[in-house]
């Protein structure tokens, strides 16, 4: 990017493009890195800087807040992110200096803030923060949900939202994991190769990995960098695949031979795992609504060497003709609030609820539908990636009210989840160290 030339640029420009423009963190960053031509050092410090502050956004503006004579929400833009910067890297990068973290941050509002006043500003902001970094402002925890929610920098409608599920210390201990930095997870593709085999490509490379501790074929990387530069991701070795989904689609129990539908597929990793645990023999018609993700599909399919996924274009809410009873099992990863993986796009948590609540009924609508293409005795997948009972459990009930021919099926994943009796799990980022996630599995009476 023309005139974007420091790791902490990159940051502020990206973290301004989130807020002004509604871009998605992970995909500006990607962008923003690539145009900059950051090396993978200056790329991985923008990217903790980035995330960094969108985890701890709430708490930095408390901060912020405490030290300036201006009201946040009256500063501009980009100076406002230049002063998150200071203060996340002065309150929680210890090997930054806070002189350092200071004056990074003045030249960043010299530099993007058209008004004059503005460096002196982040100035003395951020050095009176310095002085107080050993005795930083305490929240009130008189009422603990607008603590937790200034804590740990989640919108105080989802903090009340999780305690009403869980209770106030379950809910703190989610929300820590969802500031967590998570391993990257990758599953292997035993088409190609075996754990054992990646593993020592990876370790010659000079990358950190190991095994997952409880889930075969899948591995754990951490250290960052561009892993779709590694040459065991560009062999079609590997793909990138949190643990939770790969469980949903253990649960689902593909086997060689099959005729399988993952109805709302993009960018199609859990057809890519179907795949593979049918040992590439069987189909795999992997479809999504959008026209230029069947191109994703597609690609991945042939990195991966999958012969067996084929790609198409379908509205999962509309009866495809020729569909009917004509699939062993059928797999809806259907569209949700994503507010199980907020540990992977931390800014998910700000996005307005308001359009979250006409998600259920597409939910309902799209495995009311899908649930016509599965044969009897077959298998309907239903999961998301949220964890609200509006988009989980109660659009199952709804479901299954309705369609008396299915019922829930128990399934068993390995240790340490082991048997579900009830065919019905939710996964916990705090709990399993997974993405939060939902799976139910149903099976079509004969």
């Amino acid at each position: 990017m023309a005139g974007v030339q420091s790791a902490r640029e990159v940051a502020l420009v990206t973290l301004s493009a989130c807020e002004k423009q509604g871009a998605w963190s992970d995909l500006a960053l990607k962008k923003i890195i690539r145009e900059a031509g950051l090396d993978s050092r200056d790329a991985a410090l923008a990217t903790r800087l980035c995330f960094g502050v969108l985890q701890n956004k709430l708490l930095c503006d408390f901060y912020i807040g405490k030290f300036s004579t201006v009201k946040v929400e009256r500063l501009e833009n980009r100076v406002l992110n230049a002063l998150r910067l200071g203060i996340y890297q002065m309150a929680f990068l210890t090997k930054i200096p806070a002189s350092a973290a200071v004056n990074e941050s003045v030249e960043l509002a010299r530099k993007y803030s058209k008004n004059p006043r503005s460096p002196g500003l982040v100035n003395g902001i951020l050095r009176t923060a310095a002085r107080n970094l050993e005795r930083l402002p305490l929240i009130d925890r008189k009422d603990q949900a607008k603590y937790l929610s200034i804590r740990y920098s989640h919108p105080l409608w989802l903090v009340r939202t999780f305690q009403s599920m869980l209770g106030s210390e379950e809910t703190e201990r989610l929300l820590a994991a969802d500031n967590g930095e998570p391993a990257t997870v990758a599953q292997i593709n035993t088409v190609r190769t075996t754990s054992e085999q990646v593993l020592e490509t990876l370790e010659a490379a000079g990358l950190r990995a190991e095994p997952h501790p409880w889930l075969s074929n899948c591995i754990t990387l951490t250290g960052g960098g561009d892993l779709e530069r590694l040459a065991a991701f560009q062999e079609g070795q590997l793909y990138i695949q949190d643990a939770g989904a790969r469980l949903a689609v253990l649960a689902a129990g593909p086997e060689p031979g099959m005729r399988v539908l993952d109805a709302c597929a993009a960018p199609g990793g859990k057809s890519f795992a179907a795949a593979i645990a049918m040992e590439d023999r069987g189909e795999v018609l992997s479809c999504d609504i959008h026209p230029h993700k069947k191109k994703l599909i597609e690609a991945g399919a042939k990195r991966l060497g999958l012969t067996c996924v084929q790609a198409g274009v379908l509205d999962a809410r509309s009866r495809k003709p020729g569909y009917e009873n004509a699939f062993d099992l059928v797999m809806a990863d259907v569209p949700c609030s994503g507010l199980g993986i907020i540990r992977k796009k931390p800014d998910i948590r700000y996005k307005d609820p308001a359009p979250l609540e006409g998600l259920p009924a597409v939910q309902r609508a799209i495995l009311d539908n899908v649930s016509a293409y599965v044969r009897p005795g077959g298998v309907l997948l239903y999961c998301t990636c949220t964890l609200l009972p509006r988009e989980n459990g109660e659009v199952v009930d709804a479901f299954l009210d309705a369609h008396l021919d299915f019922h829930p099926e128990a399934f068993s994943l390995p240790a340490p989840i082991g048997p579900v009796e009830g065919g019905r799990l939710t996964l916990w980022p705090h709990i399993h160290g997974t993405d939060g996630f939902y799976i139910a599995k149903l099976r079509r009476r004969l």
